[in-house]
Parts: C-alpha cells; sequence; structure tokens
C-alpha cells in the first residue's frame, strides 16, 4: 500500500513562529517591514492576494502610519495574521 504524501501541508503557527516568520524578512536590518518585505511575509504564508493583505495589515498594525511595522508594531501585526489563521505552505 503506498504512502499518501501531500504537496504542501498547511502548519498553524503559533505567534512566537510568527514573529520569526517576519523578523526573517527584514532583509536590510532596520528593524522594521516595508511593503515589500511584507509581501514576501505573506507569500511565504500562502496569501492568496498578498497585496490586498499588506494593505489590511497596515492599516491594522501600523501605529504611527509610517508605511512600516516596527518592532513595536510586530505584536499587534502578528495578532492579526494569528487571527487571520496563516500557516507554512
Amino acid at each position: 500500500m503506498p504512502l499518501y504524501v501531500p504537496k504542501s501541508i498547511n502548519l498553524s503557527l503559533n505567534e512566537e513562529q510568527l514573529k520569526a516568520v517576519f523578523r526573517k524578512h527584514d532583509v536590510n536590518g532596520d528593524g522594521c517591514l516595508s511593503k515589500d518585505e511584507l509581501m514576501k511575509v505573506f507569500r511565504e504564508l500562502g496569501s492568496r492576494n498578498p497585496s490586498w493583505r499588506v494593505r489590511r495589515s497596515l492599516h491594522h498594525a501600523d501605529g504611527n502610519g509610517d508605511g512600516t511595522i516596527s518592532l513595536d508594531e510586530v505584536d499587534e501585526l502578528v495578532k492579526y495574521v494569528a487571527k487571520q489563521g496563516y500557516g507554512i505552505n
């Protein structure tokens, strides 16, 4: 009997794991996530429409309105993303 192996597995991530994913995508090391960096995060998380998700994330988590997510704002971003049920594909 052959073993069935799915092409992708959707794993739920806890808040610390989500924070690690976001930190990994801060490629320039400035402590902020730009729109481009957020786009890459949502692609990794399997978003069907990452540009829309970036806009929604900025709306929910960008408290100072500078167009980026700082380290101080990451907790709000993680809460929003976890509420949406994202995982790694």
